[in-house]
């Protein structure tokens, strides 16, 4: 099982403040790390993490809004700072292409190893080995994107009192059958997983909604998430400053995931002027049970169902 966590580096939106970084999440899959959004001083985030930022494999940007890409040119040098030889991914909406060669060109910086942008769209599905890169259009008035990982459906269980009727020896014919590979038996007769596997079982999902207006959307995209991550700015009593900005309130964020029978609902982009986000927590929690607003440099395992 290739183990899943969230590495929430900065949980704030706006500008930094003694408490909360701007945003930043980091997903650890195994030995890769996917980064949703870059915000100022997340490169400090990762040092002072138990990550290490020379794992990233990808950087998904939702907007061009600083407290969500201005720690990029900073995280780019220092990786070359420390002899980085693996291409960098980096992803976003229309734009992404002209605003890196701009942070490319600052100062007397050249990179030394590849950084490839993509463009990308609501409606883009990317496809890797283990899992898919799905977007989402949302509202924030400028060009904006939700990203999903969803990981690809994993084998069924694994019937071992079948495998011993059918004759197969357990050890590394159990294993090849448990990896979706046929296997041939001594009497030559050939047993494919189908027969001995159950029906396959889904991976891992996660969303990040990045800045946005409550969206329908959003529901459809996140469901049956097993982690949503939603910005959650203010409180229900400034609804008409959400609208005005482009944000959502903690209340919005629950009511999606409610909707969307999420597993758990991680709310972030915490405006600077909640000095205590308890009242906030609460404020979700009515709605959704599983709701949480995590601090910075909280861990969260993202483990499989069964």
């Amino acid at each position: 099982m290739t183990q899943m966590q969230l590495i929430f580096l900065g949980t704030g939106g706006s500008w930094p403040t003694v408490k909360r970084n701007v945003t930043s999440v980091a997903l650890k899959r195994g030995r890769e790390i996917i980064l949703f959004d870059c915000g100022e001083g997340t490169q400090r985030q990762f040092q002072k993490s138990q990550l290490s930022y020379m794992q990233i494999s990808k950087i998904l940007i939702t907007h061009f809004h600083g407290d969500h890409f201005l720690g990029l040119p900073g995280l780019i040098q220092t990786m070359q700072l420390n002899d980085r030889k693996s291409t960098l991914h980096i992803y976003g909406p229309r734009g992404i292409d002209v605003l890196l060669s701009q942070l490319l060109s600052l100062g007397y910086f050249k990179p030394s190893y590849r950084i490839i942008t993509h463009e990308v769209t609501g409606g883009d599905c990317i496809e890797f080995p283990e899992y898919t890169l799905d977007v989402l259009d949302v509202s924030h008035g400028i060009p904006a994107v939700a990203y999903r990982i969803k990981e690809r459906l994993r084998p069924g269980k694994f019937n071992k009192p079948k495998a011993l009727a059918l004759g197969i020896p357990e050890g590394p014919l159990f294993s090849q059958l448990q990896k979706g590979n046929p296997v041939t038996l001594n009497d030559k007769r050939i047993i494919t997983p189908e027969e001995i596997l159950g029906p396959p079982r889904p991976g891992r999902t996660v969303v990040f909604s990045g800045d946005t207006k409550p969206l329908e959307e959003m529901i459809s995209f996140a469901d049956h998430a097993d982690i949503l991550i939603h910005e959650g700015t203010f409180d229900a009593s400034m609804e008409e400053t959400a609208e005005a900005y482009g944000h959502s309130t903690v209340s919005h964020a629950a009511l999606i995931a409610q909707k969307a029978h999420v597993g758990r609902l991680f709310i972030t982009h915490i405006s600077p002027r909640y000095l205590d986000y308890k009242e906030l927590l609460k404020e979700a929690l009515d709605i959704f049970p599983n709701a949480f607003i995590p601090k910075d440099f909280v861990v969260v395992t993202v483990g499989l169902k069964k």
